[in-house]
């Protein structure tokens, strides 16, 4: 049975990877919101963990390279509320699936980016992870023993 929540109604197309985008897409479903989320054909998991953090969500493998998969994806976005994506600062633009793009064809469009170091600046174009984060505020060297290389939590 599908949830009732707040976010009954809204549909999320969720392109994202890794943790930080599709855990925000489960907290969008569980509270309610049609998440689909759109992978690669490439793209197979399975496990404890990735079906916990896919709850909720209907799957989608398209090929946002291919015209037909370019084609589905803006016929999806048309009636999306939320677009959700984790690439790397110009992927999606190359992949012509951006904000500018999506916007001509849903102007009402919310449009979520996350990255790793933000949109602009220095790091930008850098993947990052939870132990870059770590890493680079200095908290790596407060984990594990004295005297020791750091601990990966």
């Amino acid at each position: 049975m599908k949830q009732q929540g707040a976010l009954t109604g809204i549909r999320v197309l969720d392109l994202s990877r890794m943790l930080p985008g599709p855990y925000c897409s489960m907290i969008l479903a569980d509270h309610g919101a049609e998440v689909i989320a759109i992978e690669d054909k490439k793209f197979q998991a399975d496990g404890l963990f990735f079906s916990d953090l896919n709850r909720n969500k209907r799957h989608m493998s398209l090929n946002l390279k291919s015209p037909e998969g370019l084609a589905i994806f803006f016929k999806l976005a048309e009636k999306a509320d939320v677009i959700l994506e984790g690439f790397r600062p110009g992927v999606v633009g190359r992949l012509g699936v951006d904000y500018e793009a999506v916007q001509r064809v849903n102007p009402g469009i919310v449009y979520c980016s996350i990255s790793g170091y933000g949109q602009t600046g220095p790091l930008a174009d850098r993947a990052g992870h939870d132990v870059n984060y770590l890493g680079n505020a200095g908290v790596l060297s407060l984990i594990g023993e004295k005297g020791r290389p750091p601990v990966i939590p």
